[in-house]
């Protein structure tokens, strides 16, 4: 009697068991991603930017019995995105003073203005959904954390000098009144902690089939190939009053003034980074919408029978023998 119960207690414990990991595969894959990026601003000027980002990472994929699907992982993403003004912007160095004595404004007028942000993140995703045939779809977040980020300036720089009484004075170098000269400088830059809500949605590929059997061949590799968009919900940018230029302290006049052809009005300037510059945005948002591949690896299953270990209890007891009994 003994005997039966420890047999039927491991029975059920052996049911039970290949039927819990039945329910649940476990799976290590590879992502990689492509798409456009843009920078959001809120109440601008700008228009939004236009970019390529691209991204490669880690996961660890869970799928519980046929459909409901959970992804963890660890991924590094690189992007370059660009604001372009195509609209003429000016800083003025008001009330200044020229060689002949007369007063007048110095403007610089700034064309053709493009800013571009290279930003290197390291992001951590966190996706449910679901899966239905060669369907599949998830839902959920991505925490950012930027480790590099830089900007580049680039510009054509007029300059001319408003006069209250005369026409303006433009491209007159030997006053400093230069036409359509290229100015460009980098910036060591900052994004801020980002947070994305994404989805994605596509197909499985490879081989699949919901059979079951131990001669049914079955894939240990699974691939997905999908559409993919990622929303900031934060606000990115570290906001700034500064200037678009920051301006020498005034026009050389006197035993200062240049010589004849050099560029010291210009060379003394700096153009700041369009994102820390007074009221550029209430806030900027981050987008990427592009295309993904991932490639998954089953991983080996837990022993599904506890009772394969000790093969001996479905041996039978032994059977005592009786010996022989030698008579006299």
């Amino acid at each position: 009697m003994k005997i039966v119960q420890r047999y039927l207690i491991l029975s059920l414990l052996a049911v039970f068991s290949v039927a819990a990991n039945a329910q649940i595969k476990n799976h290590i894959g590879l992502w990689g991603e492509v798409g456009e990026w843009s920078l959001l601003p809120q109440a601008s000027q700008y228009p939004n930017s236009l970019g390529v980002a691209g991204g490669l990472g880690l996961m660890y994929d869970l799928q519980y019995k046929k459909h409901l699907i959970f992804d963890i992982g660890v991924g590094v993403n690189y992007g370059m995105t660009s604001f372009n003004r195509s609209s003429s912007a000016a800083d003025t160095l008001f009330n200044q003073v020229d060689l002949q004595g007369e007063s007048f404004n110095y403007v610089y007028q700034i064309n053709d203005r493009r800013d571009q942000y290279r930003n290197m993140m390291i992001q951590v995703p966190v996706m449910i959904g679901g899966q239905w045939g060669r369907f599949y779809g998830l839902v959920g977040v991505k925490a950012g954390l930027s480790l590099l980020t830089k900007s580049f300036s680039k510009a054509n720089i007029t300059t001319f000098g408003d006069y209250a009484f005369f026409d303006d004075f433009k491209s007159m170098p030997e006053y400093q009144f230069f036409d359509n000269v290229p100015f460009e400088k980098s910036f060591d830059a900052k994004f801020r902690f980002n947070l994305d809500v994404s989805a994605e949605i596509g197909l499985r590929l490879g081989f699949l089939t919901d059979l079951r059997g131990f001669d049914v061949p079955k894939s240990k590799v699974q691939y997905r190939l999908g559409l993919f968009a990622d929303y900031g919900l934060l606000d990115i940018h570290t906001a700034d009053n500064r200037t678009a230029l920051t301006l020498p302290s005034g026009y050389n006049t006197g035993e200062t003034a240049p010589v004849y052809g050099t560029r010291t009005m210009l060379d003394n300037i700096t153009m700041n980074d369009v994102m820390t510059t007074s009221g550029f945005a209430s806030a900027v948002h981050n987008l990427l919408v592009g295309v993904k591949f991932t490639v998954l690896f089953e991983l080996p299953e837990p022993r599904q029978c506890v009772i394969c270990r000790d093969q001996s209890l479905f041996r039978s007891a032994p059977v005592k023998r009786g010996t022989k009994i030698n008579k006299d």
